[in-house]
């Protein structure tokens, strides 16, 4: 159910029918919009009765909802979400771009491709210090020592840093050195995961699953809302698919149909999308035209002899192509993308 506040709503009166919510045992969740505040209610197991909410000051209209998901949807909140993160923002004018190594092997290696991140002009710096790989024989990541190199970056370019969170217990280190926690595609479903990001104070990049539907994706985004975490972060990084000319099938046309129903950002991945450096660029200029919010590219200093998906990371002489294309035709789509 959904409940509607009138323009001139004052304060008092949203906390009143929060308060009401609260009364009967459910969970409210306030969305300010551009014009008014809507008010989710999450935790019935049956049918509400929205009359009961109907006569309450400043109320002006209570909406029953039928679709799997309330949170996430344009009925609530009409406008686009933009996630502030330490005044970077994604989903708003700017078009945001996550890049670095897939993970951190050394810290020469990393801040070598931070330089080149800081200089391209982007303020997201990605690097995974746990990797869930397919194989128990590849590099897993560099552990602990990654998170003191994170900070190095953090504290020395300025940039944020999204790095992913591979269980409940690792969100807890994730939360005291990053600024954007990510669940990768493996954990899209880990619902005791995602409900404890949900619970968090930081934003959430959800990853969409290997195999996820656009429903299974935009419910596990749902999760982590009804949690009262109201900042994710939707990231398409293709799926699994029969082509075996790619690593996967990046699926474009998630973007504008999550736009038809959804509130949330979302950003492409080209690198996990294809899994070939050649096809990175290429892609990331096809997601500035079906609409993303911003990329998340892999960079690697020294991609020959990368620990982790060489084959898809970028020099950071293409990488800095990359960002000049994509921002060229980001400027050239807005003048034709209604305000």
């Amino acid at each position: 159910m959904l409940i509607v506040m009138k323009a001139a709503a004052t304060p008092a009166e949203v906390d009143a029918v929060l308060e009401t919510v609260r009364a009967i045992g459910l969970r409210p969740h306030p969305l300010p919009g551009a014009t008014r505040t809507a008010i989710g209610i999450t935790g019935n197991t049956a049918a509400i009765d929205g009359r009961r909410f109907e006569h309450l000051a400043g109320v002006a209209e209570v909406i029953r909802v039928t679709k799997p998901y309330k949170l996430i949807t344009l009925d609530l909140r009409p406008e686009k979400t933009v996630v502030d993160v330490a005044g970077a923002k994604i989903g708003g004018a700017e078009f945001a771009i996550i890049a670095g190594p897939c993970a951190i092997e050394s810290r020469d290696q990393a801040i070598a491709v931070a330089q080149a991140v800081c200089k391209s002009g982007a303020r997201f710096f990605r690097g995974g210090v746990y990797k869930p790989r397919t194989s128990p024989y590849t590099f897993q990541g560099l552990g602990d020592k990654g998170w003191d190199i994170l900070r190095e970056i953090r504290e020395s370019f300025g940039l944020r840093i999204v790095t992913e969170a591979i269980d409940e217990s690792s969100l807890d280190t994730v939360e005291r050195y990053a600024d954007v926690i990510q669940i990768g595609a493996r954990n899209m479903q880990n619902f005791s995961l995602i409900k404890r990001a949900g619970r968090s104070k930081l934003p959430v990049l959800l990853k969409r699953g290997i195999a996820a539907t656009l429903e299974e994706w935009l419910l596990a985004a749902e999760y982590i809302m009804a949690e009262g975490n109201y900042n994710v972060i939707l990231c398409e990084r293709g799926v699994r698919t029969f082509a075996q000319h790619t690593r996967n099938t990046l699926d474009l046309a998630a973007v504008p149909a999550i736009r038809r129903i959804s509130h949330l950002p979302v950003i492409v991945d080209p690198s996990h999308g294809s899994g070939n450096t050649y096809m990175v660029t290429p892609l990331a200029r096809a997601a500035v035209g079906v609409g993303a919010d911003g990329l998340m590219v892999e960079v690697h200093n020294q991609r020959d002899i990368a620990l982790s998906d060489g084959a898809q990371a970028l020099t950071p002489e293409e990488y800095a192509e990359l960002v000049q294309q994509v921002n060229a035709m980001h400027e050239l789509t807005r003048r034709f993308t209604p305000a």
